[in-house]
């Protein structure tokens, strides 16, 4: 097999905070990620292209900002803009099966309501939370052969979020073994699929596993969910949040996700679990980590591990994610393991974006990518080599989910974060005296040149990368 085509191994998480596994972030277990990290390189300033689950994943699918694959929100919701993506759009799995990959997928999908995976270049094994194929029948079955039926819905220590018949299920304890729980499960399916690239000699191959975690309800069994004892949490530093001179939308938000009555030892309970929850899917990462070495397969893999985007856990007192684009749910996790290609314990600090990612399988398949994608490979990141041209900022999209439709535009660089906010005031951040986006800037005096400077590289980048807004944005910054 070339090494420019390697078997790539594709590890995806739903939610998952980059600073859950940062080398230097949160007080969270994860060795088997700290593990990818020493044998590959970190990337410490990945973005998401947008902050919502159908959106981003269609944008790792194509290469495209939302404005330009056309789902702005989650396609199973009754206000989704389209429900499915456009089947003339090139995609990834589609491109590497026609280049003689053999592409399979396991896990979450929510990209189309109507169409799985198995549409779009790869064999599917199941496993979506929307019911498009036989997984949760599968699951039963293995708990089954297990011994264990004890019904999902008898969790224990829950935490709602919410009153009355409106509540939403925040986190608890599952009564079941850990080799019932959903990550175990996925993990056991992942190393069949592995094993397939042996028995069958069929190469080069390309797998995805998409985990449903640690997105809430954090739900997990023991020993993850007493794992870590939630009066040793200490409040977020943005946990100070007043809303003050912020977008109206944020605090409408508290209300609207049922946390506005949550004191700091409710979010630490939460938290506690959302922890656990990363754990436990570090620890079934670790299995098929150690299944790759196993089979022999371990030299011969390219293995990303990466999520959708973040979530706000209680950071500004939030829930979840939605029409805020702070760090929390923006920033999200990214590291490469290539043996003989990436140098161990390797560190890029340049911007790369999710739907980089898209572009990078083709760059290491041999495969041109479509013209006109907004995202591009980040394989000279991964060399050790910087372009010229690679852009000293990044930038995001946010066009609303169940609270309505609600254009927003962000720009961020080391230094500074400017946020359009359509029908409510801007937001700057000045992000080295203000790390925790605690104090909006946008208007202040002081910040007069900063704010042009970052509303001419919001423009620019609407321009590059023909967002729809473009001739209407530059008009409410003059």
């Amino acid at each position: 097999m070339s090494a420019s085509r390697p078997n790539v191994l594709l590890l995806l998480t739903d939610q998952e905070r980059a600073d859950l596994v940062a080398p230097d972030g949160l007080p969270v277990d994860t060795p088997n990620i700290d593990r990818l990290r020493e044998e590959g390189m970190w990337f410490e300033s990945a973005y998401t292209p947008t902050s919502i689950c159908t959106s981003a994943r269609a944008s790792l699918l194509t290469g495209l900002y939302s404005h330009a694959h056309g789902l702005l929100n989650n396609s199973h919701e009754a206000d989704a803009i389209r429900t499915d993506l456009p089947e003339e759009l090139p995609t990834l799995g589609e491109l590497l099966a026609e280049s003689g990959y053999t592409n399979t997928y396991l896990g979450k999908w929510h990209v189309s309501h109507n169409h799985t995976p198995g549409d779009f270049g790869f064999r599917y094994f199941g496993g979506s939370d929307y019911h498009h194929d036989n997984f949760d029948v599968a699951f039963e079955h293995f708990r089954e052969s297990q011994g264990i039926r004890v019904p999902e819905v008898d969790v224990e220590d829950k935490i709602y979020a919410g009153e009355g018949d409106d509540t939403t299920l925040i986190a608890g304890t599952d009564p079941v073994p850990v080799e019932a729980s959903r990550p175990y499960f996925l993990a056991e399916r992942t190393i069949n699929a592995l094993e397939r690239w042996v028995d069958d000699d069929r190469q080069p191959c390309f797998h995805r596993t998409d985990f449903l975690g640690p997105h809430h309800p954090y739900v997990v069994p023991e020993p993850y969910a007493s794992m870590y004892e939630p009066t040793e949490i200490e409040p977020w530093s943005n946990y100070a949040e007043t809303f003050e001179s912020k977008p109206r939308v944020h605090e409408q938000y508290l209300h609207y996700r049922g946390v506005e009555g949550f004191e700091w030892e409710t979010w630490a309970e939460a938290i506690a679990k959302y922890f656990g929850f990363m754990t436990l899917i570090d620890d079934q990462i670790g299995r098929i980590l150690d299944a790759l070495d196993d089979l022999g397969m371990a030299d011969k893999t390219a293995v990303v591990h990466t999520s959708d985007h973040g979530d706000l856990t209680g950071s500004h007192r939030l829930f979840n994610k939605g029409p805020m684009m702070y760090d929390e749910t923006y920033r999200i996790p990214l590291v490469v393991r290539w043996p003989g290609v990436v140098d161990p314990g390797s560190q890029s600090t340049d911007f790369v974006r999710l739907h980089d990612l898209m572009p990078t399988f083709l760059d290491w398949a041999g495969i041109e990518p479509p013209e006109g994608i907004h995202a591009r490979s980040i394989q000279p990141l991964l060399m050790g080599d910087l372009p010229d041209d690679w852009p000293a900022s990044t930038y995001a999209q946010y066009h609303g989910d169940e609270f309505g439709l609600y254009s927003q535009r962000m720009v961020r660089t080391e230094e500074y974060k400017f946020i359009y906010n359509g029908p409510d005031r801007n937001e700057l951040y000045d992000l080295t005296a203000d790390p925790h986006e605690l104090r909006n800037l946008a208007d202040h005096p002081a910040y007069a040149d900063v704010q042009r400077e970052m509303e001419g590289r919001l423009v620019d980048w609407m321009d590059e990368v023909d967002d729809s807004l473009r001739r209407w944005v530059p008009k409410t910054l003059q």
